[in-house]
């Protein structure tokens, strides 16, 4: 059985790193952003930021999370369910994604490299409520304090205007979720931009 520890130190770290050694299922709380947890494998660990391979309740893979240390209020090693979740992840021949080299430190890296590894990343920013709000798009130039993307409307049509965002708004980068996968199956080829805007191309 997982042990659920609320959280206010930076000694989850060590927890996360152990937890990706062994492979062990995690369950996580982001109670001041939003309801409900994540459950997944730890893909990797940074400074400030961690990545996540989200399993979803339906035993579905949904996608690489890279979510901030300081926003986790719970954190249970391993998941209270893990015996029958891992089972149910090899029966369903879901890959373990483990990303080499995946840059955590600091939230400009895991954008350019989220952008790198995802045709479309999801970006949630913090709202004036507190809660996340997600935008999905894919990456078109950066600078020195903020970053744009040309974005997919939740109707899967291409927006032909950056949206631009700054650095620190940013709480969580999601890559290959079932949810923008849908949306860039249906939204098509990517549309260029209006006349006039710039940021057509995806920094190297």
């Amino acid at each position: 059985m997982g042990t659920v520890h609320r959280l206010h130190h930076r000694g989850h770290r060590a927890r996360l790193r152990q937890a990706r050694e062994l492979h062990q299922l995690v369950r996580l709380w982001r109670g001041n952003i939003e309801h409900g947890s994540f459950c997944g494998y730890v893909a990797g660990v940074g400074r400030e930021f961690f990545l996540l391979h989200v399993i979803g309740d339906g035993i579905t893979d949904d996608g690489l999370y890279a979510m901030r240390h300081r926003d986790i209020t719970e954190l249970e090693v391993p998941d209270h369910h893990a015996r029958f979740i891992d089972r149910a992840v090899v029966h369903k021949g879901i890959a373990p994604r483990q990303p080499s080299a995946f840059p955590l430190d600091e939230v400009r890296q895991v954008v350019l490299a989220a952008a790198r590894l995802a045709p479309v990343i999801g970006v949630h920013v913090d709202s004036e409520d507190e809660a996340e709000v997600c935008y999905i798009g894919r990456l078109l130039d950066t600078d020195e304090d903020s970053f744009s993307l040309q974005e997919i409307s939740p109707d899967a049509e291409w927006l032909r205007e950056p949206s631009p965002f700054t650095w620190d708004e940013v709480s969580t980068v999601s890559m290959h979720d079932p949810y923008a996968s849908a949306l860039l199956a249906v939204a098509g080829p990517v549309p260029a931009l209006a006349t006039g805007e710039t940021g057509a191309g995806r920094p190297s």
